[in-house]
């Protein structure tokens, strides 16, 4: 009889879609379940999710995956789960049911709250007990939004009948049938509530915030025992092994373990984390501090860039403009743009995110003339992705005293376009390393999951499996891309000045 193949399940919750994928024990994609979910835009600058209809797409994503395979509970070894961060959910202790819809990270609505702590000086002390800096992208104010707005929401939080979690905890919190409300460090460092060099809730923070520490959840490693998923859901009770948030599940997933590695990620949004180990460096550029992974309570740090608009700026080519019927077309009409023409699009769509964190400016397209068409536009959309990148990697240099890496690892569904990554290498005048396997961030929840219950080895087994598929590197004069990083300069001090 053929010995029995194991797998580790990743549920890997996104801002757009659900999904979920096994891995074999040679971290091969054996099988993929996706669901696409409503986004919601109540007003201007508001992005919602229904929690419910996240649950069902994890539910239909995981059934999916395993019934391709025909994979039996027994071959699942164990769960990881790695989530859309900072996007907030409270929902009711006994039912498990929201009582308000999922304020998504992308969300600008505490702009006004978040300005109003700002100019009562409490932004410093926030930012050197959580790395972060004061603005709407993070749950806190999102937390508070939902306890003042929501009718009788705040005295049931008080009464300690109400919870709150990130994604993660939602859906360990559902998986478990309550059995389990937890987070780990990764996830809980995006909050704005959590001291991420005491390593625990802060209770200044909460009480500036006013928000009942009842509703956390308790704060484990990135790699821990999480509990066991409800006998119902899969049939057997299968262990949830690992949480972690998905940019830094992104970084282990590209095996980015040693102090001075990149990792950019190109999805709705872009991310891009730079290892600096077991040292919380402190930007001076407006990057964010935070936890890019916590094992046996050690965590390790990174310094983050967070552009909101990557492949969402695809999305708007499509559903926006409908000048492109799917994200591909937008490469092969940049392919077809007129050269002689500078089109630079600022997507602040939602704001600007590092090293700007203006939270009020809106996009803007410049250099427009009568020839420009929809390849000009698409291939401007691509471009700004590479100059957002840019502008992140300046300050890390800036910030990260040892010297960034000469290398920077890529993964996300842009990372698929040959086009936008070869422009990408010559706006940075680095190397741009892709690997095989894209799925970077569900691997990453993989790993930790199936090295925690010994399906896969240590950090150190696991950094010399990495492979790249492509190394793309710059074909650009050095005076070519002067010229063109000047006129990004340009565009973002105007959409700046404008708003």
């Amino acid at each position: 009889m053929a010995e029995q193949k194991n797998y580790v399940l990743a549920i890997d919750q996104g801002t757009t879609s659900s999904r979920a994928i096994l891995f074999d024990a040679d971290y091969a994609v054996v099988s993929i379940g996706q669901s696409e979910f409503v986004q919601f835009f109540p007003h201007s600058g508001w992005v919602e999710h229904d929690p419910e209809e996240i649950w069902s797409s994890i539910l239909e994503c995981c059934h999916s995956a395993i019934a391709q395979v025909r994979a039996t509970p027994d071959q699942i070894v164990a769960i990881g789960i790695t989530n859309q961060r900072e996007t907030t959910i409270v929902w009711d202790r006994k039912t498990g049911k929201p009582i308000y819809n999922a304020i998504v990270w992308q969300d600008r609505r505490t702009a006004e709250t978040c300005q109003q702590l700002k100019n009562l000086g409490h932004e410093a002390k926030i930012s050197e007990k959580t790395g972060l800096l004061l603005d709407p992208y993070f749950s806190a104010t999102k937390i508070a939004w939902i306890l003042d707005n929501v009718v009788g929401v705040r005295e049931k939080a008080e009464a300690g009948q109400l919870l709150f979690g990130t994604v993660d905890s939602y859906l360990l919190w559902r998986l478990t049938n309550g059995m389990t409300h937890a987070t780990d460090a990764t996830n809980a460092s995006r909050t704005m509530l959590y001291n991420i060099h005491q390593g625990c809730w802060d209770d200044d923070l909460l009480a500036l915030f006013d928000i009942p520490r009842a509703m956390l959840p308790d704060v484990r490693d990135s790699a821990a025992d999480f509990g066991q998923t409800d006998n119902d859901i899969f049939g057997k009770p299968i262990p949830i092994t690992s949480l972690i948030g998905d940019q830094q599940s992104a970084l282990v997933g590209q095996a980015c373990f040693e102090p001075g590695m990149v990792k950019s990620t190109y999805g709705t949004g872009c991310f891009v984390l730079l290892n600096t180990g077991t040292k919380a460096v402190t930007s001076k550029n407006k990057l964010l501090t935070t936890i890019a992974l916590q094992l046996n309570n050690t965590p390790t740090y990174a310094l983050e860039g967070s552009i909101f608009i990557a492949g969402a700026a695809v999305q708007w080519l499509r559903d926006g403009l409908k000048i492109i019927d799917s994200a591909p077309q937008s490469e092969e009409l940049a392919t077809k743009a007129d050269d002689e023409q500078d089109i630079y699009l600022v997507p602040a769509f939602v704001g600007l995110g590092a090293p700007y964190w203006d939270a009020d400016c809106r996009g803007a397209i410049y250099g427009l003339t009568r020839n420009t068409g929809p390849a000009e536009i698409s291939k401007a959309a691509l471009e700004a992705v590479c100059y957002q990148t840019s502008d992140l990697l300046q300050v890390m240099a800036d910030d990260w005293k040892n010297g960034t890496t000469s290398v920077v690892r890529v993964d996300g569904g842009m990372a698929t376009s040959d086009w936008t990554m070869q422009r990408l290498s010559d706006i940075l005048a680095m190397p741009i390393d892709r690997p095989p396997v894209l799925e970077t961030t569900a691997l990453g929840a993989a790993y930790l999951s199936g090295m925690q219950v010994g399906f896969y080895p240590s950090p150190e087994g696991f950094s010399k499996s990495w492979k790249k598929e492509k190394r793309f590197t710059s074909t650009m004069s050095a005076n070519l891309r002067k010229q063109k990083l000047c006129g990004w300069k340009d565009a973002i001090r105007r959409t700046l000045s404008s708003s």
